[in-house]
């Protein structure tokens, strides 16, 4: 199958993309480096360099001919599309927009896109939060990503494209970016094998629902051959506390530094875990990492990274 994944060299989508490839699919790769990495294009993948809000988006298209799309190009910053909501808007929906469109004229058959679930419902009124949730978010980011999901329903009621939307936890493993968007575990990471002392933004309390980067990696997958359109949680369905992320990654690092706090930052909820099972019974998807095994595995990539730079 040819596959065509936007955001390639990010974190989360190079993952995506190694597991296309092992699987014998034919890859090409957008990405423009506003945050992905040269070093995290998979080997196999064909690459351009653009952005999704561009004219020659359609030159790539053209080129490869995709049967699907994988559209993770985005701006993730929540704290920044509170300041700069039209800049948030200009990629998340225009930019998704130009991409649509790319797939009407050259006869793509199905877009998987990588949504947001915790962004999504604002406060939840109940967790875990499932697809039927009211969606209240506290950011334009939320705003823009779900806008996004009622293009997919026009374009396939319109132009018969599928689409299967995965609305991702808070995702974490090897390759995260601790400059990026819900990076925690590798910020926490980072700073505690350099011997600094991490901030926690509130009193800790604040929850999260963490999955491993693979078994996100996994769903998509999945939904490449899924005959159904539809919307899908992901999630461990498992609150985290910062704290508890805090703890655990001190441990795999075997560090005793003790965290400073910070004023909460806005446009973030204070609790959110994701109910998957929609997706375990439609697509057949399971969560599979434990995250104390997950963070043991980012600590130990990270690790090796700091080693590799020193040598």
């Amino acid at each position: 199958m040819k596959i065509l994944v936007t955001g390639g060299a990010g974190f989360i989508a190079s993952h995506v993309s190694d597991s296309f490839l092992a699987l014998g699919h034919e890859v090409a790769i957008v990405d423009n480096f506003a945050s992905g990495k040269r070093e995290n294009l998979p080997a196999g993948a064909t690459f351009y360099e653009a952005d999704i809000r561009d004219e020659t988006l359609r030159d790539v298209f053209r080129t490869e001919k995709p049967e699907v799309v994988v559209h993770h190009a985005a701006h993730i910053e929540v704290a920044r599309s509170v300041r700069e909501p039209a800049y948030d808007a200009s990629i998340n929906i225009l930019g998704s927009l130009n991409l649509m469109e790319c797939c009407r004229e050259y006869g793509v058959r199905k877009i998987i896109y990588a949504g947001t679930g915790g962004a999504l419902v604002g406060e939840p009124i109940y967790i875990p939060v499932d697809e039927a949730h009211p969606i209240d978010p506290l950011a334009p980011y939320g705003v823009s990503k779900h806008t996004v999901e009622h293009y997919l329903f026009t374009y396939k009621a319109n132009h018969g494209i599928e689409y299967t939307v995965l609305r991702y936890p808070n995702v974490y493993g090897p390759r995260q970016d601790p400059h990026g968007e819900a990076g925690v575990v590798a910020i926490f990471s980072l700073l505690l094998l350099a011997g600094k002392t991490p901030t926690i933004f509130g009193d800790g309390s604040k929850t999260r629902d963490y999955c491993y980067v693979g078994d996100i990696a996994a769903a998509n997958v999945l939904a490449l051959n899924s005959p159904v359109s539809g919307v899908y949680n992901l999630g461990r369905g498992i609150e985290v506390s910062d704290l508890e992320v805090f703890e655990a990654v001190r441990k795999a690092v075997g560090s005793d530094i003790q965290p400073n706090y910070a004023p909460v930052r806005p446009g973030e909820v204070e609790h959110i875990a994701l109910d998957s099972s929609k997706a375990q019974n439609e697509l057949g998807w399971a969560w599979k990492v434990d995250f104390t095994e997950g963070v043991s595995k980012a600590v130990d990539f990270y690790r090796e990274q700091i080693k590799r730079e020193k040598q």
